[in-house]
């Protein structure tokens, strides 16, 4: 059983017709897109924001329609993958490069469903290394500050030279390792000139859907719904 697939089906069920969609990156979300082709083909009629180069193009291929970010207001619903998930749900995402946008999405979003295998449930954050995307400009004072502050960055390459993201920009992998201090991580990497988004996503998503091999589980995230209550 695909892990991977079935949670990208399942997703799905989750898709009213009318809607906008966010369309996340990476290979759970091929599934979800993969699907989606079908039922657009069947009739459902729905628009979508793409988070990277890669799910726009397989969204063209598959005749899904997009819109720019910049002509909507809002998202109803965001789907993406993470690369790792606790049970708090924070969450590091950005192993395919696409972090910005994803964040972007997600924060307009009126709702995030996270998709994934079981391996990418974790106790704690961590092991997986934390993307941080940089300006190209003095990218090589950017990692010595990232170096002093112990948070031992490499430069992200791709065929021996940097890989580059879609908004043109570098990535950083963090090696913090496991059940590291997110509030110093976070304090500390927003006050260093040149980064611009760090792929730590905390409490951000509504629902996750986990392929196991005994099928698909949903978990809800109700510490995001009670701390929505308790502001209202």
């Amino acid at each position: 059983m695909d892990e991977k697939k079935i949670a990208g089906i399942k997703v799905t069920e989750y898709i009213k017709n009318n809607m906008l969609l966010g369309l996340g990156t990476g290979s759970t979300v091929y599934y979800m897109i993969e699907k989606l082709r079908e039922l657009v083909n069947q009739g459902l009629n729905i628009k979508a924001v793409a988070t990277s180069q890669s799910t726009a193009n397989l969204a063209n291929e598959f005749k899904i329609p997009l819109v720019s970010i910049d002509e909507v207001e809002r998202i109803d619903l965001a789907i993406d993958g993470a690369d790792e998930i606790d049970g708090q749900f924070n969450a590091i995402k950005g192993g395919g490069g696409a972090l910005f946008r994803e964040k972007m999405v997600a924060n307009i979003a009126d709702k995030v469903i996270w998709i994934m295998d079981s391996s990418k449930v974790v106790d704690s954050i961590g092991t997986f290394p934390l993307p941080v995307e940089i300006l190209p400009y003095g990218y090589r004072h950017i990692l010595k500050k990232l170096k002093l502050l112990s948070l031992n960055p490499v430069l992200r390459m791709k065929d021996e030279i940097p890989f580059v993201t879609d908004n043109h920009n570098y990535i950083v992998d963090l090696h913090i390792e496991k059940a590291f201090d997110i509030k110093y991580v976070s304090e500390n990497l927003k006050c260093v000139t040149g980064v611009l988004e760090i792929g730590m996503f905390l409490n951000t998503c509504d629902r996750i859907i986990v392929g196991t091999s005994n099928g698909v589980k949903v978990v809800e995230n109700t510490n995001k719904i009670s701390i929505l209550n308790h502001k209202n």
